[in-house]
């Protein structure tokens, strides 16, 4: 089977990022749970013991709407850092600082032991997997080829991106996976810096969330770029360079935290939790699970 994601129909369905309507399982004064936190059985590493009593520092990168920090507060705002909190809560971590950095420089925060979670969604991807672990998911977003407004290199299709340099994140699943391709990457480590140089034409397309482009675009009117309609994504794209579920990562040895985040995640989503944080950033129920998209 392959996936068909028109991007257009997902800009029309993102558009309203920043006025989404209120829905009534939003408006619940509260979030109940079925089940309570019971590790205690588990005998494993101490990761979790640790974060319960000292509490944890999260890794995240400066990536609205997914995660920020206000330099004026110094408080975390964004989608995962929601969602995160949330999970952390239900488990009972009570102490919880933030490390910002480039998304490229997480994943080494996260192996020298400066952070304990990278709480900037990450992808399952196969470079990741020699040296990282995963929670369970999170929530779900696709990939989308981006361009200057008006299509001028004339780019329909990943075969396409073949023929130019294509700008990524230093360190993503785009990044990842258009290395796969042999394609000529352009790395940057600022959304800021990517979007401005596909805006200015220092690169022809990029390759990006479409849940960050959308977002861009409705809070950047007349920005100059533009999601391409109807590409079909491959399918190695979503199952093996891990451009599909929103995860966290865990040091391969932190076992004990990881299967909690994971259990904690699932909880947070059960209990519509997760599907209020997703409306509250304009999205839907449907990003709750994988879903292929289709005009």
């Amino acid at each position: 089977m392959r996936l068909t994601t028109s991007l257009a129909a997902m800009t029309l369905a993102l558009s309203g990022l920043l006025a989404a309507p209120a829905r009534a399982e939003d408006a619940a004064s509260s979030f109940r749970f079925e089940f309570s936190p019971n590790f205690e059985a588990c005998a494993g590493d101490s990761s979790l013991a640790n974060a319960l009593a000292n509490g944890i520092t999260l890794g995240i990168s400066p990536s609205p709407p997914y995660t920020s920090l206000d330099p004026a507060t110094g408080k975390a705002a964004g989608l995962d850092v929601e969602i995160v909190e949330a999970a952390l809560d239900w488990l009972g971590v009570k102490k919880i600082t933030y490390e910002v950095a480039p998304f490229s420089s997480l994943t080494p925060s996260l192996l020298s032991k400066r952070i304990d979670m990278v709480a900037a969604n990450i992808h399952v991807t196969p470079d990741r997997l020699k040296v990282i672990s995963f929670t369970g998911p999170g929530w779900w977003y696709g990939p989308a080829i981006t361009v200057q407004s008006g299509n001028p290199a004339g780019i329909h299709s990943f075969d396409d991106l073949k023929k130019h340099k294509v700008g990524a994140i230093a360190g993503s699943a785009a990044d990842e996976y258009l290395r796969s391709m042999a394609v000529e990457v352009v790395p940057f480590q600022t959304d800021s810096d990517q979007f401005l140089s596909l805006a200015q034409g220092r690169v022809d397309v990029i390759l990006e969330d479409d849940v960050k482009v959308a977002t861009y675009i409705a809070e950047n009117k007349g920005t100059g770029i533009e999601m391409v309609s109807g590409v079909q994504i491959p399918e190695d794209l979503i199952f093996t360079y891990g451009y599909g579920y929103a995860r966290y990562g865990v040091r391969q040895e932190d076992c004990m935290l990881r299967t909690a985040m994971s259990q904690a995640l699932a909880e947070v989503r059960g209990n519509g939790k997760v599907s209020a944080v997703l409306h509250k950033y304009g999205l839907t129920g449907r990003n709750l699970f994988f879903f292929p998209v289709s005009n």
